[in-house]
């Protein structure tokens, strides 16, 4: 079992009139064999969560109850997790099978049970060949894979991760992003995953937590955080690009932002002050260029192009406020100082408080 449990979880450095609070009042429920994913920008305070979760930071306030216990006084080693850190934390001196082994023998395991421990977790990883080589000897995916399956002999009942993959090349990352997955997948092991890096977050997750400044936006899988964002920091900071926002006032089936009034297929949730968001990928390009867009239409002005290969992101503006579009490569583009016409079909705008920033049921479900 090795259910998590986060009630009410609060961390400040400092007391008295110089005390910091990074951490406020957070609450989760990660089931039993769960893969949960904390994104979020740096300093937002997911690291110093997972930490806590680890023992290596004091709790201020709340619970955190690991497989059914509350461990907030218990030591690292007393709470069965192991942590697979940034850095490898690989003893250089040591071969890979000695590094697997280590934690092992320090814990008095019988020689047999280490061995068959170390053997099975370097098949899962592929490391077989390389079990009498050093770290020097290793590259980077290589050393993160003798990283985790140092976690995987302890056989814990959670695998905590603090950005593992940070070190590693675009292609690294992506490969070692999939035998994360074939490792869950047989193991099947509760995993707190700690990210900034969105694709991470997505590609991986069966749950996200996504947190800013010390505090939860929202948790949900990948399809309900991309495709309802509950904030408009999740909308602004989940997806590349981001959600285009439109601060503006809304008033039956029109919407006036700044320099320009919108037509919408259906009444806006409310009248008064509301941010528009829309994906760059859910515009639609009525025409390639044209002086005069369609009735109805959003009227953007084109800007600036940027060709990605297979696609292909257009720059403009409506009215005063920026807009990014999202085009298929092989479709015909426009040209900067082009005005084009826009489409958002109603199931994909998504609606806002202007002053808090969370929700609005509307057009969008």
């Amino acid at each position: 079992m090795g259910a998590i449990a986060l009630r009410q979880v609060e961390k400040t450095y400092g007391s008295g009139p110089k005390a910091v609070k990074v951490i406020h009042g957070v609450n989760a429920e990660i089931a039993d064999g769960e893969f949960i994913v904390i994104v979020g920008p740096s300093g937002c305070g997911k690291s110093t969560l997972l930490r806590m979760v680890a023992g290596l930071e004091d709790i201020t306030g709340g619970e955190i109850d690991i497989s059914g216990r509350v461990v907030n006084t218990l030591e690292p080693a007393e709470r069965d997790i192991a942590m697979v850190f940034q850095n490898y934390a690989l003893y250089p001196h040591m071969s890979v099978y000695d590094n697997m082994a280590y934690g092992l023998k320090i814990a008095k395991r019988p020689k047999a049970d280490i061995e068959m421990r170390v053997q099975k977790a370097a098949k899962i990883l592929e490391l077989g060949a390389l079990l009498q080589r050093k770290p020097r000897e290793l590259s980077g995916g290589q050393r993160q894979r003798v990283a985790m399956g140092r976690a995987i002999v302890r056989q814990p009942a959670v695998f905590l991760f603090d950005e593992p993959l940070s070190n590693l090349d675009a292609k690294l990352r992506a490969q070692t992003r999939l035998e994360i997955q074939k490792l869950h997948a047989e193991l099947g092991v509760t995993s707190l995953f700690v990210t900034h890096d969105q694709v991470e977050a997505m590609t991986l997750a069966q749950r996200m937590i996504v947190m800013n400044a010390g505090r939860i936006e929202q948790i949900g899988t990948p399809e309900q955080v991309y495709g309802q964002p509950a904030s408009t920091f999740v909308a602004g900071f989940i997806g590349s690009p981001p959600m285009n926002l439109l601060p503006g006032q809304a008033e039956g089936s029109s919407f006036q932002l700044d320099g320009a009034r919108l037509a919408l297929p259906g009444p806006a949730p409310r009248s008064g002050a509301l941010t528009l968001g829309a994906r760059p990928e859910h515009a639609e390009l009525l025409a390639a260029a044209a002086t005069q867009p369609a009735a109805g239409s959003w009227p953007l002005r084109v800007e600036m192009l940027e060709m990605l290969g297979a696609e292909r992101l257009v720059y403009g503006r409506l009215g005063a406020l920026p807009f990014t579009l999202r085009l298929d490569a092989t479709r015909p583009a426009p040209k900067p100082g082009d005005t084009v016409g826009l489409r958002v079909p109603p199931e994909h705008l998504h609606w806002y408080d202007s002053q808090t920033g969370q929700r609005v049921a509307g057009l969008a479900t």
